[in-house]
């Protein structure tokens, strides 16, 4: 059974609701071992002064800040500890937001809040009022030594903490070259702003995650397998060649024929208004859009 990070109280105002926060998210990815490709050995990595070349004992290994290059400030451990911020086992919401003035960049991973025992009433009352309201509670909790930004979202019965990024960690969008303004200043002509939305109409579906997999991790995981069963037979992959394109990624592709051809893929094969299919209506879309998307895309892709 999994354990608790920590358990603690969900705060706002003068109520306290006892919780324990548990983790939201479960890891799948696959980890690699490096060998020695000589005599399949593992790989040991040592910690070597730069300098000499010789090991460095974790006991005579320091934390430093280099402010200019080759020029180091020591940070010991007396420091790190006084700004560290004291540990307290509680996640203190500080206001309540609309869910919508959140930004999606903002949002960084899931926990999830569970009530102690004879918690249950604070717990759903709070629950269930966030969602009549549409608000979630901004918060803040600390996690070990760190103080985290959160937010506190109701989702089905659960409350969920989402751990949000500070805004000195977002980029700020303007900082790239992007296009603004109106589609008229594209010569988006009004004919193809609607054919597009009669597109995505034929393409709309209900969110169903489960309709999402990761491919790559079962094709690898797959591979692995017969590796393992062939006890470290060699194992090729068929590389597939990608398919020829014509023109698209440029100013110059005739939207008008993409859309329609793929509108029509869409009158051929219509979609089931149904919220178990399987990858909505993706694969007649990228039929039609291969007849039409040209060679550049694929070079201005290897540049």
């Amino acid at each position: 059974m999994a354990r608790p990070i920590w358990t603690g109280t969900l705060s706002f105002g003068l109520l306290n609701i006892p919780v324990s926060l548990m983790s939201g998210e479960r890891k799948v990815d696959i980890s690699f071992r490096m060998l020695d490709s000589r005599d399949r050995k593992p790989i040991r990595f040592e910690r070597v002064n730069a300098e000499t070349g010789e090991e460095v004992p974790w006991k005579e290994i320091v934390k430093a800040f280099e402010y200019d290059k080759g020029s180091y400030v020591v940070v010991e451990k007396e420091d790190i500890a006084s700004a560290a911020p004291q540990t307290h086992e509680s996640v203190d919401v500080e206001a309540f937001v609309d869910r919508d003035e959140i930004g999606v960049r903002f949002y960084e991973k899931p926990y999830i809040l569970v009530p102690g025992k004879k918690a249950e009433k604070g717990y759903v009352l709070l629950r269930e009022t966030l969602k009549s309201t549409g608000k979630v509670g901004v918060a803040r909790v600390v996690i070990r030594t760190r103080e985290y930004l959160c937010a506190v979202i109701p989702e089905g019965d659960a409350l969920v903490l989402m751990l949000l990024r500070y805004p000195q960690e977002l980029v700020a969008p303007d900082e790239y070259k992007l296009p603004t303004g109106k589609t008229g200043d594209y010569r988006i002509a009004a004919k193809e702003t609607e054919m597009a939305k009669s597109l995505i109409d034929s393409m709309s579906a209900r969110w169903n995650p489960d309709d999402y997999q990761d491919e790559f991790r079962k094709r690898l995981e797959a591979i692995i397998k017969k590796r393992v069963k062939a006890k470290g037979a060699t194992t090729r992959i068929a590389s597939e060649e990608p398919p020829e394109h014509e023109d698209a990624a440029t100013n110059v592709v005739d939207f008008m024929a993409l859309l329609q051809k793929s509108l029509d893929s869409k009158k051929r094969t219509p979609a089931k208004k149904s919220a178990t299919r399987k990858a909505p209506a993706k694969k007649a879309a990228r039929k039609a859009a291969k007849k039409v998307l040209g060679k550049r895309a694929r070079k201005s892709a290897s540049r």
